[in-house]
C-alpha cells in the first residue's frame, strides 16, 4: 500500500472539488454574513441586543419574525415605486422579552400586528404620501434611548424622506420618561398607544389611552352603578421604585377612594415581576392575610397585569379566608390581558368567590359585531388584522389584551394627521412639498374635539383638546369596564368618556 502509486486527478475530479469548496465557501459566507447581519442596517448590538433605527427586519424574539419581516418589505415596496413621495415614522418600542422584561412576547407581536395593520391601511389609502414605518428598539428593560433619539433627531432633518413622527413607548416608568424629555426637546412629535400613568406629561407627547384619574373616574361609575358590601378596601401596590405608573396609578387610587375605602391605612405591597429591584416577585402572603382577617371587600390592584394571576392563586389557595364575599379586584389598563381570563385563573377566581373589574381602553366584546357601546372605527381596524391574523401567529385571544387595537390607534393618529397636514399644505401649490416634524405637530396640536379630526380608532372616536388643554390626553375617549368572570346586573352600566362636557358624540 504504501508503495503504490497515486492516481493523479483527472479534469472531472478538479471540476467536482471546485464545486464543493465554492458550495463550502458559500455557506461560510452565507452563515457568517448571517451572524454579522445580526444587528445591521443601522442597528448596532448593545448589552445582547439589536438597538437603533432601521427600516430593515433584524433578529429579536423569535415569534415576531414573520411580522417584522412583512414591515420591511411594506418599507421596501414604498421605497421602490419610483416617483412616490414618502415620509417616515418611527416603531420605537422593546423587540425582545424575558424574564422581567417591560413588555411580554405576547404583547409585542400584537403591537406589532396593529401597527403593521396601520401601516397597511394608510399605504393603501388614496392620497397623501406613503408611510415607512422605521422600527426602533431600545432594549427589553427600554433603557437603550439614547443612540434612537439621536438617531430620530437626525432621520427629521431629512429633505427627501423626512422622519414626522413617533409611536410606541410601551411604557410608564423612568428610562421612558427621559427618553421622552429628549424627543420634546427635540420637537418630534411622539404619540404613546399605551401610556397611563397621568404624569407622563411633555409638550410633544400626544396619549391616545386615558390616563389613571380617567380610568379611576371609571371605576368610581362601576362603583357608585353597582354598590356593594361595606367599602372595607385594600391598596395592592407594587413597590418598585422606577415604576412611574405603578407610582402614579397608586396615587390616584389613594386620592379618589381612600377615605372611603380606607386605603391609605391598609395597603400592602409586593414586588412586581417587570422591572430589576430587589426581590423575590409574586409574594402575597401579607395582602392575603390582611384580606382573609379583615373581611375585604374590594382590592385595589396598582401593579401590572401579569403579576395578578399570581395573586389570585394565592388568594384561592387560603381554605379558610372570610373575606367580605363576593370580593371585587379592580384594576386599569389597556385590556383584558389573556393570562388572566385562562381556565385555571377563572377556576382560581371562583374558588376563592371573587371577580377582576378593569376600567380598559379597549373592550374584547366590541370584536363581535353588534355588541354595545362598540366603536364605529373598529371594522376597519378587523378586517386588516383578521387578515393578518391569518398569515401569522398571534396567540390566543390576540385582541383581548388590546395592544393591537391601541398600536393601530397610536399609528393612525400619526398618519392620519400627516395626511391633512400635506393637503392642507399643498392645497394652492403647484410643486408637492412633503410635511416636517414641526408643521405635524401644529396639525396634531389643534382642537379636534366635536369635529372631522376626530379618529374614528379601534379603541373608539376621540381627539384632542386645544393645545394646552388636558395635557395633550384624548378628549371623549370611551373608557369601558370589563369584569371576568362576567356577572349579572339589574342595570346597564353607562359608558365613561375622558373629559366628556356633554359634547362628545354618541
Amino acid at each position: 500500500m504504501l508503495g503504490s502509486r497515486i492516481r493523479e486527478w483527472g479534469p472531472l475530479d478538479w471540476c467536482v472539488a471546485v464545486v464543493i469548496v465554492l458550495a463550502l465557501v458559500a455557506g461560510g459566507i452565507y452563515g457568517g454574513s448571517k451572524l454579522l447581519r445580526r444587528c445591521d442596517n443601522g442597528l448596532s448590538e448593545i448589552d445582547g441586543q439589536c438597538i437603533g433605527v432601521t427600516t430593515e427586519s433584524f433578529e429579536a424574539d423569535d415569534d415576531i419574525g414573520s411580522l417584522l419581516d412583512a414591515i420591511a418589505d411594506e418599507n421596501h415596496r414604498v421605497a421602490s415605486e419610483s416617483g412616490t413621495p414618502y415620509v417616515r415614522i418611527a416603531l420605537m418600542t422593546a423587540f425582545t422579552s424575558g424574564d422581567r422584561s417591560a413588555m411580554t412576547s405576547d404583547m409585542i407581536r400584537r403591537a406589532l400586528a396593529g401597527s403593521l395593520a396601520a401601516l397597511q391601511e394608510a399605504n393603501a389609502g388614496a392620497g397623501g404620501p406613503q408611510v415607512q414605518l422605521m422600527l426602533a428598539p431600545i432594549g427589553q428593560q427600554l433603557d437603550q434611548w439614547r443612540p434612537v433619539v439621536e438617531k430620530l433627531d437626525t432621520l427629521a432633518d431629512d429633505k427627501d424622506h423626512p422622519l414626522v413622527g413617533v409611536t410606541g413607548i410601551p411604557s410608564s416608568q423612568t428610562d421612558t420618561r427621559r427618553a421622552l424629555e429628549e424627543l420634546s426637546a427635540s420637537k418630534i412629535p411622539t404619540v404613546g398607544p399605551v401610556i397611563n400613568a397621568s404624569s407622563m406629561n411633555f409638550d410633544y407627547f400626544f396619549k391616545t389611552s386615558p390616563d389613571d384619574k380617567q380610568f379611576a373616574n371609571a371605576l368610581r361609575h362601576y362603583l357608585d352603578t353597582y354598590p356593594q358590601g361595606r367599602k372595607k378596601g385594600l391598596l395592592l401596590l407594587d413597590r418598585h421604585t422606577g415604576d412611574v405608573y405603578s407610582k402614579d396609578l397608586t396615587d390616584t387610587l389613594e386620592n379618589r377612594f381612600g377615605k372611603d375605602y380606607g386605603l391609605t391605612t391598609n395597603p400592602s405591597l409586593f414586588t412586581g415581576s417587570s422591572g430589576s429591584d430587589e426581590g423575590e416577585p409574586g409574594i402575597f402572603f401579607d395582602a392575603v392575610g390582611k384580606i382573609c382577617n379583615q373581611g375585604t371587600d374590594t382590592v385595589f390592584f396598582a401593579g401590572r397585569d401579569q403579576d395578578l394571576p399570581g395573586f389570585i392563586d394565592a388568594l384561592s389557595d387560603e381554605g379558610s379566608c372570610t373575606h367580605g364575599k363576593p370580593l371585587r379586584i379592580l384594576k386599569t389598563g389597556i385590556g383584558l390581558e389573556p393570562t388572566l381570563t385562562r381556565p385555571e385563573v377563572e377556576r382560581d377566581l371562583k374558588k376563592a368567590n371573587a371577580t377582576i373589574v378593569d376600567a380598559a381602553s379597549f373592550d374584547p366584546r366590541w370584536e363581535k359585531a353588534g355588541s354595545t357601546d362598540r366603536p364605529a372605527g373598529v371594522d376597519d381596524f378587523l378586517d386588516r388584522f383578521n387578515t393578518l391574523k391569518t398569515a401569522h401567529t398571534l396567540g390566543a385571544k390576540p385582541l383581548a389584551d388590546g395592544y393591537a387595537a391601541s398600536y393601530y390607534d397610536g399609528l393612525r393618529l400619526l398618519t392620519e394627521a400627516m395626511k391633512r397636514t400635506f393637503a392642507d399644505m399643498n392645497k394652492d401649490s403647484d410643486s408637492e412639498q412633503l410635511p416636517t416634524r414641526q408643521e405635524l405637530y401644529t396639525t396634531l396640536s389643534q382642537s379636534t374635539v366635536n369635529s372631522s379630526g376626530m379618529l374614528q380608532g379601534a379603541t373608539g372616536t376621540y381627539g384632542f383638546a386645544a393645545q394646552d388643554t388636558h395635557n395633550r390626553w384624548s378628549t371623549c375617549k370611551p373608557v369601558p369596564v370589563v369584569e371576568f368572570p362576567p356577572r349579572r346586573h339589574d342595570r346597564k352600566l353607562s359608558l365613561y368618556r375622558t373629559y366628556d362636557n356633554n359634547d362628545c358624540p354618541g
